[in-house]
């Protein structure tokens, strides 16, 4: 009796499985060389941080977290504050939050990186709070602002601090992006991104009707290999697509967790991962014949 033919998806070289990282690095310190480029080299395109900026003096852009902080610390913003933050509302609520984190937030690459290390060390994973827990932060925030009047975020916001490490050298600002490389390292393994900051939090919450999502549109042809989940910052997001464990559930990851990093995509060899459109649901599935049950 001849054994079956195993179907294995052809090997596919390192740009072809690294290439959304890589477009994401490119993104992310493409931005820092943009308000750098200011204080290092007299070329004035952006000034400001992520927080606050002006691009090439006409356009305003501001963090509605921190914007929102304001208001509630009883600040009146200014008119062009108000505008930045709108602006920015708008293009995350349509392209997902979270696209902040994975393809503009600095932090983000020290995450990544303690989370490299981490896995070639060997390292234990430590403490795994609840993911609810950035909501209380998020939450704790903003009573702090309201009780003392002060964007109380922005005092130690490694986002921010980095930014003034990287121009003024700040010993503080550099500790700080340290503690968190080592609280991801040591204490709990992507518990900054995924568990503890605000800022993640508060994206979430706006591009959760995102038009711009993962689709495991190919999931008929999942092998099992776990590749995804070992990659993904948030891999409690693949399972309702990949698998369809709830009742109805497309393939469509629509949870606000997941950042669009596209590292799914990367990764996998029998390319079940697309992106796509939330209004793909539906299409997607349909297109997809049923898996056999063993």
């Amino acid at each position: 009796m001849t054994a079956p033919i195993e179907h294995t998806a052809p090997e596919r070289g390192f740009l072809a499985r690294n290439k959304w990282l890589i477009l994401r690095r490119a993104s992310q310190f493409g931005i820092l060389a943009l308000f750098l480029a200011g204080p290092v080299a007299g070329v004035w395109i952006v000034k400001g941080t992520l927080a606050s900026s002006l691009t090439l003096g006409v356009l305003p852009l501001t963090d509605p977290y921190m914007l929102l902080q304001s208001l509630v610390a009883g600040n009146v913003p200014a008119a062009a504050a108000l505008t930045g933050a709108l602006i920015v509302l708008a293009v995350y609520a349509l392209i997902g939050g979270r696209v902040y984190c994975s393809w503009v937030c600095p932090i983000n690459v020290v995450t990544d990186t303690s989370h490299w290390l981490s896995e070639r060390l060997d390292i234990p994973k430590g403490w795994q709070p609840k993911r609810s827990l950035h909501y209380w932060v998020l939450g704790m925030t903003l009573v702090a602002s309201a009780v003392t009047g002060v964007i109380v975020w922005e005092l130690v916001n490694p986002i921010t601090l980095l930014h003034r490490g990287m121009l003024f050298g700040a010993g503080f600002a550099w500790a700080a992006v340290l503690a968190v490389f080592l609280f991801d390292l040591f204490v709990s393994r992507r518990g900054w991104c995924g568990h503890i900051c605000p800022v993640g939090a508060f994206y979430g919450l706006v591009g959760r009707f995102a038009l711009l999502r993962v689709s495991a549109a190919g999931r008929a042809a999942c092998d099992d290999c776990m590749e995804c989940y070992a990659v993904c910052p948030a891999p409690h997001v693949i399972t309702p697509a990949l698998k369809g464990t709830d009742r109805g559930h497309g393939p469509v990851i629509l949870s606000p967790d997941c950042s669009n990093c596209g590292r799914c995509i990367d990764v996998c060899d029998r390319l079940v991962f697309k992106f796509s459109s939330r209004f793909a649901q539906a299409a997607d599935d349909a297109s997809q014949p049923r898996r056999k049950a063993a």
